[in-house]
């Protein structure tokens, strides 16, 4: 949640009056200062939405500020956001980007936050979002991109890395608008990651099917590999897909409780092996059923169950083998870290790759089974021999699983299959996903 003061609770704070303090709902900006470092201190880092997209009408905050359009245009066509009913910044005036960066730098020298998430950032670019025919004025060569919103973002980026280089800006941008994450040098925005929402609409689409209509769309799992490095990717499972009837995550997931939570574990494990930066909402690591309550507690008691605590401990322990394995993390946004096994196994519903690190001996084989039917003897390619052992495997029983696997790993056969010189015989366990390593 953005925590700029805004004069609506239920806007989630998008719709900001103040600029340079956390909201007075919550303290002082002393108490956020104490947070943040007291965070730091036990090693998590603190990352904010920045919304410089638009801002609210009211009278108390920057619209019509001294009595004249200071801070918007004054022509409705480039000044009001019609989805919103909100203000549009005029990114052209110097004076509105200097007081727009200096609100970003602040958060980053006064309150040590490590990165800035930019809200609706396709708002910013384009002059005609939200937009009809004939509501929008074009730039000054016909078209439809915002140029002073473009100029505005690369100078603040740029500021950004060159102050603050430990930190990452990342763009929530939904178009495909070229080049987001790439340096401003190279006519890029300059951000440092952007998020993957195609990603995470063809994942969520293809989880909430019936496991028997699976194989009919393996391409929703499989095309995001063709775009993943074209830009620094995020993965973001994020609050507004579980919002006003979309229903949380495990209540989009199909069949009964059991089922739900194994898909759910599987969509996670999936998720992580993916290549790109993990983002998941608060209450989603142990499988909240309600959707998101600005006003309301998350569903702490579902703790009591042992279906939910095993779903929190498998988010627990893949975020500790994220952390662990390089091979997970190093090339996340890179070509190199990445390698298919098999994507064509349609008919079972079955995707097998590599995962690889820096070093040529780190690699991890990631491997979902995305039906409730157990394979025995299923025959994945490998690029070695020896011994592979099975490092997290979903369908554990610690996890609520049905206990299935390969009972701690498997030896490779001197077997040539998929391209590679060696086989595993494994048993893939009902909706899960297990991953491997060679030992050394």
């Amino acid at each position: 949640m953005p925590i700029t003061e805004h004069p609506f609770y239920g806007s989630w704070g998008y719709q900001t009056t103040g600029y340079f303090a956390p909201t007075a709902r919550y303290g002082e900006p002393e108490d956020f200062m104490y947070l943040v470092d007291h965070l730091h201190r036990h090693g998590i880092g603190v990352i904010l939405d920045w919304v410089p997209s638009h801002f609210p009408a009211d009278e108390h905050g920057l619209g019509y500020f001294d009595g004249t359009y200071l801070y918007e245009h004054a022509d409705p066509k480039q000044g009001f956001h019609p989805e919103w009913n909100s203000i549009i910044f005029n990114y052209g005036r110097n004076e509105v980007r200097d007081f727009l960066g200096s609100s970003a730098l602040f958060w980053l020298d006064k309150y040590h936050i490590d990165g800035l998430r930019l809200d609706a950032v396709a708002s910013m670019l384009y002059l005609d979002y939200g937009r009809k025919p004939g509501e929008w004025i074009p730039n000054i060569h016909g078209g439809n991109e915002n140029l002073e919103a473009v100029s505005f973002l690369r100078d603040l980026n740029a500021a950004i890395y060159r102050d603050y280089p430990d930190v990452q800006t990342i763009a929530e941008e939904s178009t495909a608008w070229p080049s987001v994450s790439r340096p401003v040098y190279l006519s890029g925005l300059g951000f440092g990651m952007k998020w993957n929402m195609g990603w995470m609409h063809d994942t969520l689409t293809y989880f909430s099917d019936d496991p028997i209509f699976r194989k009919y769309h393996q391409n929703r799992l499989t095309f995001s590999i063709w775009y993943a490095f074209s830009e620094n990717f995020m993965l973001p499972l994020s609050h507004d897909e579980v919002v006003y009837g979309k229903r949380s995550l495990i209540e989009k997931m199909p069949g009964d409780l059991w089922r739900q939570c194994a898909n759910l574990r599987l969509l996670y494990g999936y998720m992580w092996g993916h290549p790109g930066k993990k983002l998941l909402f608060m209450g989603d690591e142990f499988g909240q059923r309600l959707e998101w309550q600005h006003e309301e507690s998350l569903q702490w008691h579902l703790l009591q169950y042992a279906e939910h605590q095993g779903l929190q401990r498998w988010v627990q322990d893949i975020n500790r083998l994220y952390k662990n394995e390089a091979a997970l993390h190093e090339l996340d946004f890179s070509i190199n870290g990445f390698e298919w096994i098999d994507f064509n196994d349609a008919e079972q519903s079955i995707i097998s790759f590599l995962r690889k690190g820096k070093q040529s001996q780190e690699q991890v084989l990631v491997i979902c089974n995305c039906t409730p039917l157990p394979r025995f003897n299923y025959s994945v390619g490998v690029p070695q021999g020896g011994y592979w052992h099975e490092l997290l495997n979903s369908d554990a029983a610690v996890y609520g699983g049905s206990g299935q696997g390969n009972l701690g790993g498997v030896e490779a056969q001197p077997l040539p299959i998929q391209g590679r010189r060696h086989t595993l015989q494994l048993t893939l366990p009902p909706l899960a996903v297990l991953f491997l390593k060679r030992g050394q």
